[in-house]
């Protein structure tokens, strides 16, 4: 089965373009389009795609907002990747802590843009680990976030688990972090649930975005 793309954004020719260099892919199909926000919530429950890529910046409802609603009123919710134009911009922080699985830059190259569209649909890897790190070092508060502080005291992790979200930080696979402790994907995979699960966190890059909040992962 191809991994379904909704696209959303007020430029038509980013949705061409983006639509160009995903659909040339045999494993990827454009299933919409939207030029706002707004728009989102009705075409995602009609067309549940596995993805969707989301303008950071639109008039009506932005790409913050049109996370948050998604993920609020959406049962099973996509996989969802803002695009913006600029790498260090606190909107794209701010859509990651709303619930975003990633982020991809409009100049990205068409390999680029791929890539980033089916690791974020598997799931098993955080998107652009290095960009992360730096949103969280300038936007995340160094540690000083007391609710991230205090969810991740009430977590408990197990040393096993505490191991396993600092490489997660990394931004290892499942097993890229399976071979560095010498155990099965599918005990990896586990450890992953469990941290997710004890964190209150949707998916992998929310728990990143927590470890750093929480000064659990130093972002430097």
């Amino acid at each position: 089965m191809p991994v379904t793309v909704l696209l959303v954004d007020d430029e038509p020719l980013v949705r061409a373009g983006l639509r160009a260099v995903l659909e040339a892919q045999p494993d990827i199909e454009v299933v919409g389009e939207a030029a706002d926000g707004a728009a989102v919530i009705p075409l995602v429950r009609q067309l549940r795609p596995d993805v969707v890529a989301m303008d950071v910046r639109m008039p009506l409802m932005d790409g913050i907002e049109a996370t948050r609603a998604v993920l609020r009123t959406v049962e099973e919710p996509p996989k969802i990747v803002v695009v913006t134009t600029f790498e260090n911009d606190e909107y794209v922080y701010e859509a990651l802590r709303a619930g975003a699985d990633g982020f991809l830059l409009k100049r990205a190259r068409p390999a680029e843009i791929v890539h980033a569209v089916r690791l974020v649909a598997e799931g098993e890897s955080l998107l652009f680990p290095a960009s992360v790190r730096q949103l969280a070092a300038r936007y995340g508060g160094e540690g000083g976030n007391r609710a991230a502080r205090a969810a991740m005291e009430r977590a408990q992790l197990t040393e096993r688990e505490a191991e396993v979200l600092r490489l997660m930080a990394r931004g290892l696979s499942n097993a890229e972090i399976a071979a560095r402790l010498v155990v099965g994907t599918e005990t990896v995979k586990s450890h992953v649930s469990a941290v997710l699960a004890k964190l209150g966190a949707r998916d992998r890059t929310q728990a990143v975005i927590a470890a750093y909040e929480s000064g659990f992962v130093a972002p430097g």
